[in-house]
């Protein structure tokens, strides 16, 4: 095992590739506090975890809310008395369309679900991995940051910003041992799919799409998930401030 008992927080854990990282852990010894605003599906993955022998609990969780972040935290240390493994993967967008289509609202709820809760994760997180030596953030960005796709323009900018964000907390935390990466992947058979597409779920839709992809399909959430453990895992000790495209070959 490569996780083992590792304590690891991972945000928009209850579908996607939230869900998927949050198994990946599991079943390299890791234990898991799964934070989603959807009750029912992350008590159900949570609930998965711990039929399978793993020690883990949901915690329902607003990333953009400054003290939901804060009971976030607090509840996993209440539970396991620290943290390890903090991913920001919880995030959202607005469908493919033109930029000027977007409504304000829309735009400031993308900018605070996907921007400002990574300001909140440090608020919260950092003081905690300080206090025990170190510590790992993953946080979840998006080819889009490398190579966007026109009709993305907003959800664009802001996964921008969480490539920026990742490698300037790796310079700042490093003389902490706090490590930061992110990783991008490419459209995915998740439920943002169709909002991605801006249109429906067909097999032409989907042969455009992976048209544009050399290894010649979608990526899928166990891609995202190995990545994520490659970077949680202590033997990556010495990589930090990367931010690694799982896009099938997409951004060459």
């Amino acid at each position: 095992m490569r996780l083992p008992n590792q304590v690891a927080l991972v945000t928009g854990g209850g579908s996607g590739f939230g869900a998927a990282i949050c198994h990946a852990y599991a079943a390299q010894g890791a234990k898991l506090a799964v934070a989603d605003l959807d009750v029912t599906k992350g008590e159900a993955v949570a609930a998965a975890l711990r039929a399978a022998g793993t020690d883990a609990f949901f915690h329902r969780a607003d990333v953009s809310l400054n003290a939901d972040m804060a009971a976030l935290v607090a509840a996993t240390l209440q539970r396991f008395g620290r943290l390890d493994i903090m991913v920001n993967n919880a995030g959202i967008s607005h469908a493919n369309q033109p930029m000027l289509n977007v409504s304000e609202a829309e735009f400031d709820r993308i900018y605070a679900v996907n921007v400002k809760s990574l300001y909140l994760a440090a608020v919260h997180g950092v003081p905690v991995f300080r206090r025990q030596g170190g510590g790992c953030f993953i946080n979840i960005g998006s080819t889009a940051a490398v190579r966007p796709r026109p009709g993305l323009t907003w959800y664009n900018g802001s996964k921008g910003a969480v490539v920026m964000i990742t490698k300037s907390w790796a310079v700042e935390l490093a003389p902490d041992r706090i490590r930061a990466n992110a990783i991008n992947p490419s459209i995915a058979d998740t439920p943002l799919l169709t909002t991605f597409m801006g249109a429906a779920d067909t097999p032409e839709n989907r042969a455009r799409f992976t048209a544009s992809i050399p290894l010649g399909r979608l990526g899928r959430a166990t891609d995202v998930a190995n990545a994520a453990v490659f970077f949680a895992d202590p033997a990556s000790e010495f990589i930090t401030g990367t931010c690694l495209e799982v896009d099938g070959g997409r951004c060459i």
